[in-house]
């Protein structure tokens, strides 16, 4: 039997970039992070604008993901002292970062989207 002699192994440069995106993968991974995010590029929201915005969403899976958004740093949460008090979530400076990944996600949905409607799949 003869074994595969192509080496799969990532090194130097190339490993250094895989190490960085599966850590960017398990900051973001899921399905409700980047839903969040790329709402909150537009303004920031209250919770409950959130939980009316990220469709499906249940609140408490919204109060998890809004706490491990802030943790990661990429959130930032306004709690104003006027009566009754308020919670406003932002995009941190490292948070508005990834409007270029949620753009490029946008474009490339709506050209996917247009490919499939052209080829009726």
């Amino acid at each position: 039997m003869q074994q595969d002699s192509v080496d799969h192994s990532f090194t130097g440069a190339c490993a250094h970039r895989m190490r960085a995106i599966d850590d960017t993968l398990d900051i973001l991974s899921g399905k409700w992070k980047l839903a969040i995010i790329a709402r909150l590029c537009h303004q920031p929201m209250r919770y409950s604008a959130l939980l009316r915005e990220v469709t499906g969403i249940s609140g408490k899976v919204l109060s998890r993901e809004l706490q491990d958004l802030e943790t990661n740093g990429l959130i930032v949460r306004h709690v104003a002292t006027s009566k009754p008090l308020t919670v406003t979530y932002s995009l941190s400076e490292t948070g508005r970062s990834l409007t270029v990944l949620t753009d490029s996600l946008a474009e490339w949905g709506l050209a996917h989207r247009a490919r499939m409607m052209q080829t009726g799949e």
